[in-house]
C-alpha cells in the first residue's frame, strides 16, 4: 500500500499533520486537499491543537502544476472556493493549529501557512508567490491572508517580482512567529502545541474565532464584539478557576 499523503498522528490532545508528497516537494494536489478538508471537518474529538508540517526538506510548494487541467473560468472559481473553504476551516475550525515550516512555503503552501494561527521557520523556508512568472492570479486566499500580514503593497511587489523571503526576514515581515535554528521547528511546535494545548478550551476557541473577525470590523463594532465575548468568557467555571488558581499560586486545572 502506498503511503498516505496526509500523515496524521494523535498523542493526546495534540494532532501531527504531515504533508507527504516528498518527490513533489509536497505540492498540493486535490486529493490532498481533500484529506486537509476531511480532518479539518472532523477532527477527532479529544484534539486541541494540530502541529502542520511537511516532509524530505519542505512544509509545501504550493499547488502541483504537473496536474493542472484547463477549466472554464466558472470551473475556476469553484476551484477557487473550494481551496477558500478548506482554508477556513483551517483558521476559523475551532483548532489551534501551529505550522513547523521548513524549504518551500511557496504559493499555495504560503496560503495554507498564513491560515494556521502560530507559525515557525527554519533557516532553509523560503516564502515566494510566483503565480505572476506562471501567467496566473492566487486563488487559495493569499490576498485576504498575506495581504493582511505582510501589506497590500508589500504583496503586490512580492507578486510581481517573484521576490524571496527567508527566514528572518519573514520573522520581521509577520510571515512567521518564530525564527528557529534547523531541525527545531517541529520541536518548538511541540512545546507551543503542548502550551497551547493546557489553556481553556473556550478561551482558545474564542481567540480563533474572535480576533481575526474584530480586525475586519469598524473600531466601534470591534470593541463592542470584544466586551461580549469578554463578558461570556469571565461566567464559565474554566474562568473562575483560572483566577482561584492564580490567587492561590497554583496551575489551573481547566476542563
Amino acid at each position: 500500500m502506498p503511503e498516505p499523503m496526509l500523515k496524521i498522528s494523535v498523542e493526546g490532545t495534540i494532532a501531527t499533520l504531515t504533508i507527504n508528497r516528498p518527490d513533489k516537494r509536497n505540492a498540493m494536489c486535490e486529493a490532498l486537499l481533500d484529506d486537509l478538508d476531511a480532518f479539518f471537518s472532523n477532527p477527532p474529538k479529544q484534539v486541541r491543537v494540530v502541529i502542520l508540517t511537511g516532509t524530505a526538506g519542505h512544509y509545501c510548494s504550493g499547488l502541483d502544476l504537473s496536474e493542472h487541467v484547463h477549466r472554464s473560468a466558472e470551473e475556476n472559481l469553484h476551484h477557487s472556493r473550494a481551496w477558500h473553504g478548506v482554508m477556513e476551516k483551517i483558521q476559523f475550525g475551532g483548532l489551534a493549529v501551529v505550522s513547523a515550516m521548513f524549504g518551500a512555503v511557496i504559493g499555495g503552501g504560503l496560503e495554507i501557512a498564513a491560515a494556521t494561527h502560530v507559525r515557525i521557520a527554519e533557516p532553509s523556508t523560503i516564502f515566494q508567490l510566483p503565480e505572476g512568472r506562471r501567467g496566473i492570479f492566487v486563488g487559495g486566499g493569499a490576498t485576504a491572508r498575506v495581504g493582511r500580514l505582510i501589506g497590500a503593497e508589500r504583496m503586490t511587489e512580492m507578486m510581481l517580482t517573484g521576490r524571496k523571503y527567508n527566514a528572518d526576514e519573514g520573522l520581521a515581515l509577520g510571515l512567521t512567529h518564530y525564527s528557529v535554528g534547523e531541525g527545531e521547528a517541529l520541536e518548538l511546535a511541540q512545546q507551543l502545541a503542548d502550551k497551547i494545548s493546557r489553556n481553556a478550551p473556550l478561551s482558545n476557541y474564542m481567540m480563533i474565532q474572535s480576533i481575526s473577525r474584530i480586525n475586519d470590523m469598524s473600531q466601534s463594532d470591534g470593541l463592542f464584539t470584544e466586551s461580549l465575548v469578554a463578558a461570556m468568557s469571565q461566567t464559565t467555571p474554566d474562568a473562575e478557576e483560572g483566577l482561584k488558581a492564580f490567587l492561590e499560586k497554583r496551575a489551573p486545572k481547566f476542563r
